[in-house]
């Protein structure tokens, strides 16, 4: 579940998952703060898992540097989004950014927090948007990394519906 919100010009979203993966539960907080042009600032990270808790804080300064916990992240340079391996909402961040037309592609690196460890690494994947269908605006999308693709779809808001095997939209 995400609460999504404008906030100083930007926006504010704060979120809570839960899942059970390989064997393993954990539960993963966030509170992330956007500028009106959809790049991420900050990103706090608490997850609980059977380990115990763990919090991380990444920081830009939306020109693509970051620092995770304080210290400078050169790993990550580039990445305008950050991208929470427990989140669906932040696929949502690149789309509204991009603001692709149908047919158009981009590449858009994100720092991607692992939900266990709350790790922090530079994670490629492009976008590409096709034709809308019943209102709503679809995209593929690809992570190398995990050989992952997968179709994208969005409502009039550009906030995800559906995201095939990770998270589908109550109600």
């Amino acid at each position: 579940m995400a609460y999504f919100q404008a906030h100083q010009g930007g926006w504010l979203i704060d979120g809570t998952t839960a899942a059970l993966e390989d064997g393993q539960t954990w539960v993963v907080t966030y509170r992330i703060i956007l500028d009106a042009a959809w790049v991420t600032h900050t990103a706090r990270v608490s997850a609980r898992t059977a380990v115990g808790p763990r919090e991380t804080l990444l920081e830009s300064d939306g020109a693509g540097h970051w620092l995770v916990d304080g210290d400078p992240a050169r790993h990550l340079d580039g990445c305008l989004d950050v991208d929470l391996e427990s989140s669906a909402m932040t696929n949502t961040f690149p789309v509204h950014r991009l603001d692709l037309t149908p047919g158009a592609g981009a590449a858009a690196p994100a720092a991607y927090v692992r939900a266990l460890g709350l790790s922090a690494e530079r994670l490629e994947q492009t976008y590409t948007r096709i034709a809308d269908e019943d209102g709503r605006q679809r995209y593929d999308y690809e992570a190398p990394a995990f050989g992952f693709t997968s179709r994208l779809v969005y409502d009039e808001s550009g906030l995800v519906v559906d995201y095939p095997g990770i998270a589908r939209r109550a109600g």
